[in-house]
């Protein structure tokens, strides 16, 4: 960005409701069904159709808000948003306007070490569209085929003010936003199916300017990494067009992620343009008090706090409490872990290591690790293995590998494979002497201070003892018999 300009950012991410059912209907929301099997004459808008509200949707939504530091208004006021477009049965998406379900909440982000608030304006909650489906573009047989399986699927949309100014900024507090609503169960967060949609409003100003510039919204963006690229060319772009002697125009772009550019979709559209109006088949949405607190007593303890209590409570790093909060799952199975184990230094070294490497080449989402073969009383139980002398460290990961391969338990694989450590200082007393009498050069070079070469003798005593020697024991022998 040239020296003398600022971005000013504002973000609008669209998030998808977990629940079974639509907005307001009792079709499946189901990602992946054959065209047109979840709908009904409410969400195909059907003449004489009318809408019922699926409360889970509003719980997950008061969810949605408090997790984010909103307050939840009392009273929220549905309302119809009229506009043309194929995949828009009724003509018109019900949505909140000027009454929203929640407002004035912030997430705070860290760039660079620097911490900021970035404020919330508002999250309401509306219904969403179908879709279009083209194919044969550009040829002269192009045609449009439309899916109403998504038309009147719940959605909250989530409304920032301009308050980031780069693109890094904006991709903490997607990465922030996207993690709070995993914790929360309210949203998968899964961009590829649409779970997770982000617009940018982006203007450029000069340096030290109070008046914001003409704004253009990015949309059509369906990853953090593309959201960064877009703002980044969008920034650019401006800058050029001011720097040419042209002006900025309001309007809608769309990121082309296969040339990395923003393309002209259409002029932006204004609040009245909709035409706006209460819709007059469903009454006031009222939360009361009682609602928000039950919604509240739900919650579990989000990202940050959890981070904040594994540092205290079991003295780990800011780094490794970042890992292992990453998503739910993986906290939870890390705190399962030292439950049952008394040991979250090492819990947190085995899941940070062998089991996310692990996930990583099986593809696993830590998300989803109700399908992992190693459960918390698995791990714990090799931990507490390794605590007693049972097996070595280095055994231990071979009982890893095993575990996760099998889903066998850590006693059982020692047992069938014979990997029990030898502990029996005779035992072992019998393999470093026959290791010293076989490498008589060596041990002369060792006592004439050559003694680099110990850790020589004690692979020697470990691939003796097929690494089940226990190490310590090898350590205090060696070193007493190489000193004569």
């Amino acid at each position: 960005m040239a020296n003398n300009y600022e971005a000013v950012i504002g973000l609008e991410c669209h998030a998808q409701l977990l629940t079974n059912s639509k907005l307001f209907c009792s079709c499946s929301t189901r990602f992946g069904e054959a065209p047109n099997v979840n709908t009904c004459p409410v969400c195909l808008g059907l003449p004489g159709a009318l809408p019922v509200l699926n409360r889970v949707a509003v719980s997950m939504a008061i969810k949605a808000g408090l997790g984010v530091n909103c307050r939840i208004n009392p009273a929220a006021q549905w309302s119809r948003k009229n506009y043309f477009y194929p995949d828009l049965p009724k003509g018109y998406q019900i949505t909140q306007y000027d009454r929203p379900l929640a407002q004035k909440g912030h997430i705070d982000i860290s760039v660079d070490g620097v911490l900021k608030t970035v404020r919330i304006n508002r999250i309401h909650m509306e219904e969403d569209a179908g879709k279009s489906l083209h194919d044969g573009f550009p040829d002269s047989s192009r045609s449009t085929h439309l899916d109403f399986n998504r038309s009147g699927v719940p959605l909250i949309e989530i409304v920032t003010e301009p308050d980031l100014r780069s693109s890094a900024e904006a991709y903490d507090y997607l990465s922030r936003l996207k993690e709070i609503l995993e914790y929360l169960e309210v949203c998968d967060g899964n961009m590829e199916e649409g779970s997770l949609r982000c617009d940018a409003n982006v203007s450029v100003r000069r340096v030290g300017e109070e008046k914001l510039g003409t704004r253009t919204e990015l949309k059509n963006i369906n990853s953090f990494k593309f959201v960064q690229k877009a703002i980044d060319f969008e920034i650019a772009r401006q800058i050029d067009v001011i720097e040419g002697g042209g002006r900025i125009v309001q309007e809608t772009r769309l990121w082309n992620s296969d040339e990395e550019r923003t393309v002209s979709m259409r002029s932006k559209e204004e609040a009245h343009d909709y035409r706006y109006f209460p819709d007059p088949d469903l009454p006031l949405l009222v939360v009361d008090d009682a609602w928000i607190e039950t919604v509240h007593r739900s919650m579990p303890a989000l990202p940050e706090e959890r981070r904040r209590r594994l540092v205290k409570e079991y003295a780990l790093s800011e780094y490794d409490s970042g890992v292992l909060t990453a998503t739910r799952a993986l906290s939870d199975f890390f705190e399962e872990t030292v439950k049952r184990s008394g040991q979250p230094k090492m819990a947190a070294n085995w899941i940070m290591g062998d089991l996310l490497r692990f996930f990583k080449e099986n593809n696993v989402d830590t998300k989803d690790l109700a399908q992992s073969p190693v459960t918390p009383e698995m791990l714990a139980g090799m931990i507490q293995l390794v605590e007693k002398g049972a097996i070595s460290g280095k055994i231990a990961k071979t009982v890893m590998e095993e575990m996760y391969a099998t889903g066998k338990p850590a006693q059982k694989i020692i047992e069938e494979k014979g990997l029990v450590q030898i502990s029996d200082s005779g035992e072992i007393e019998k393999i470093v002497d026959k290791v010293l009498e076989d490498n008589a050069k060596p041990v002369e070079q060792y006592r004439a201070g050559k003694t680099g070469t110990f850790g020589f003798f004690v692979g020697q005593v470990m691939k003796a003892t097929g690494g089940r020697a226990n190490p310590q024991t090898v350590n205090d022998l060696l070193r007493k018999k190489l000193a004569g």
